[in-house]
């Protein structure tokens, strides 16, 4: 069976649904301030992760800390 432009329709209507933004990775950074940029934002997650191991340990969420 021959697909015909299935692809091509396919990428323009998730073009569509999208609002035609694309791939698009000129953000307007340069490689150093982007690389400063992600630095910053992965000490602040690890930041915010290390807190809550600290603190909420005994929030029930974890996975396999069950002390019996």
């Amino acid at each position: 069976m021959a697909r015909g432009n299935q692809r091509e329709k396919d990428r323009e209507r998730a073009q569509a649904r999208n609002g035609g933004k694309g791939k698009n990775k000129d953000d307007g950074l340069t490689p150093e301030q982007r690389r400063e940029r992600d630095a910053k934002a992965l000490q602040e997650k690890t930041a915010k992760k290390a807190a809550q191991a600290a603190g909420g340990e005994s929030s029930g969420g974890g996975k396999g800390n069950n002390k019996k």
